[in-house]
């Protein structure tokens, strides 16, 4: 695939076929990927756990708040949830925003490379999150990295009407509003 391919079809995924695992290796390649990326000052700062078990899975989902824009829909059936997780951590004190940024986006792209997909979180309850993983108290998790095989349709669409919100249709296709490159280049 090449890099424009990989980007497109690099989408926020929210239901995946659960009798397809992913396993803590093949999580781990995905961090081992995304070390490699460049840091802000060349600190990097950033941790990662792991989480590709059922019970741990289901810690950590009880956690997280999914997709904003569909008020009618509470997150992914139990049969349709992800079957990995990469947490994104950092010390108490670091700002890495950056750094999680260039993150977040390799590993979500080395998913795509591999047939996987995902959704990176940001509404998570993250004090029930550390004590459900017993995450120790000098860190704090910044991110959720969702991880599994895409069970869902993801279609890119101009926005019209200036409506960036994206929906689902009645067969379960999802739809994101993109602008145009005419609007963005200045």
């Amino acid at each position: 695939m090449e890099i424009r391919e990989i980007v497109s079809k690099n989408r926020s995924y929210r239901r995946f076929y659960n009798e397809k695992k992913i396993t803590k290796e093949e999580l781990v390649e995905l961090v081992d990927i995304a070390r490699l990326t460049p840091s802000a000052a060349n600190r990097q700062p950033v941790k990662y756990m792991v989480v590709a078990d059922e019970e741990r899975n289901a810690k950590v989902y009880e956690t997280l708040g999914w997709a904003g824009y569909l008020k009618d829909w509470d997150g992914p059936e139990k049969e349709e949830r992800p079957t990995g997780y990469i947490l994104i951590l950092t010390k108490k004190d670091v700002k890495a925003d950056i750094d999680e940024g260039i993150i977040s986006q390799t590993i979500m792209m080395a998913a795509v490379e591999k047939g996987m997909g995902g959704c990176i979180l940001g509404n998570i309850k993250r004090e029930k999150l550390m004590e459900n993983l017993k995450i120790d108290e000098e860190y704090k998790v910044d991110l959720v990295l969702a991880i599994g095989y895409p069970k869902e349709e993801v279609k890119i669409v101009d926005i019209k009407d200036n409506d960036i919100k994206y929906y689902n249709d009645e067969n379960k296709i999802h739809y994101v509003p993109k602008r145009k490159l005419e609007e963005v280049l200045m």
